[in-house]
Parts: C-alpha cells; sequence; structure tokens
C-alpha cells in the first residue's frame, strides 16, 4: 500500500512540476514585504497563536500556492483573501522565498484538557490524573505515529509519509507542504475543514478524500504526532 503511495506521490511530482515552475523571490524584500503578516505568523513565521499556521520553512513553491488560491478565491479565507488580493505576483514570490528561508520552531508536548469533572478532585486524585492523562498523550502520539507511516487499511486512510515525507519535509518538486513542527491545533482545524469540504482546493481533492475518512480521533492523534516531528 506504502509503495503504491509512494509511487503515486512521485507520479504526481514529475507531473505538476512544469506547472510549478516560477521565479524565485528576494528574501530581503519578502522580510520587508511581510512585516505585516508578522501580528498573526510571528515575525520570522513562527507564529505564537496554535490556530495560526507556521509558515517558517515551508516550501515556497507551496506558499505561493496558497497565497494565489487566496486572491483568485478557490481557497475560502475570509481573513486571508483581501490581503493576498492586495499582493502582486513579485510580492507573493518575495515573501515565501523569505518565509522558505526561516527554520521552524519546535513545539512542546501538547497539554490534554483535564475533564471538568477533576475541578473539584483532591491533591492526590488530581496527581493520579495526571499521570492517567500522560499515559493517554503517548498512547495518541504512538497512534499518530502508525498512522502517518502506515495509513488505516481497514477504512482506506492513505500513508501522510507517501506525500509529506519520513520526518514530515514535504515534497518541493510537487508542492506537497512541509508538516514537521507545525501546530497540533491548525494541523487538527486543517484536517477537520479538509472532512467537512471546508477546504478541498487540493487537485482532485486527494486531501478531502483522505480526511472524511479519519475519525476524529485519528485526526487528533496525527496532529499531535507532526507537531513533534523535527
Amino acid at each position: 500500500m506504502i509503495k503504491k503511495l509512494l509511487a503515486l506521490s512521485i507520479s504526481l511530482a514529475f507531473s505538476s512540476a512544469p506547472a510549478l515552475v516560477h521565479a524565485e523571490g528576494n528574501i530581503s524584500t519578502g522580510k520587508t514585504k511581510a512585516a505585516s503578516c508578522a501580528g498573526c505568523h510571528g515575525e520570522d513565521g513562527n507564529s505564537m497563536g496554535s490556530t495560526f499556521p507556521k509558515l517558517a520553512g515551508q516550501h515556497a513553491g507551496y506558499l505561493v500556492k496558497q497565497l494565489q488560491a487566496f486572491k483568485n478565491g478557490s481557497r475560502n479565507a475570509p481573513m486571508m483573501a483581501p490581503l493576498a488580493m492586495g499582493l502582486d505576483d513579485k510580492s507573493v514570490e518575495d515573501i515565501a522565498a523569505y518565509y522558505a528561508s526561516q527554520r521552524i520552531s519546535t513545539n512542546d508536548l501538547p497539554i490534554l484538557p483535564f475533564d471538568d469533572d477533576d475541578e473539584d478532585e483532591d491533591e492526590i486524585d488530581t496527581e493520579k490524573r495526571a499521570e492517567e492523562q500522560k499515559a493517554e498523550l503517548n498512547n495518541l502520539i504512538a497512534i499518530g505515529s502508525d498512522l502517518y507511516r502506515n495509513g488505516n487499511l481497514k477504512t482506506d486512510v492513505s500513508a501522510c509519509i507517501a506525500c509529506h515525507g519520513p520526518y514530515g519535509e514535504g515534497n518541493k518538486p510537487a508542492s506537497f507542504p512541509t508538516l514537521k513542527g507545525q501546530h497540533a491545533d491548525y494541523l487538527i482545524k486543517a484536517l477537520t475543514d479538509f472532512k467537512n469540504g471546508a477546504r478541498s482546493n487540493i487537485p482532485d481533492n486527494m486531501m478531502h478524500m483522505i480526511a472524511k475518512k479519519m475519525t476524529n480521533k485519528e485526526i487528533q492523534a496525527v496532529s499531535y504526532h507532526i507537531s513533534m516531528l523535527k
């Protein structure tokens, strides 16, 4: 199964390459132009808010593709659309080049929220619950790691590794995004949007077809795993 998906990924990369060729942007100019993006995405592309995606280290071709999608409306994003529409093609390339040149930051382990029923527990019970949640978190990350590398044959969920690489580095020629070190909360939202059809600008709705077969637990688990990749 994985071999087939890898073959598909390579095939898509070569078949798509001619359409993805574009002039490389200017990093120095891009830094200046990206100043208005810092409020949400951070000065160096490492956003502080976990619902805003990190852009640092992302493939320039992917960033160009997404900004163009915001501009032409093929990716629905009320917040990003007006900003992207104000950028000419050269500015898009410059900003993409700047963020691609930056290093993505690492994340701390995700923290599972306590249940409301735990609020009145004494200190001993709270400590016990913390240990239980630590075990639950480790189990979720393990599930996510297996799903990322092997998929789910029973439900026909494809392995993420086929397109996004063993370490979440993505596929630059095919403009498949790098995922390593991305915020777990953002990944959960993105996968949920793909699952619900709120976001499906990928050719042939590839991510939509994958995500719609995933359970909410699988989305959470694989997002936690990816957020820990370095």
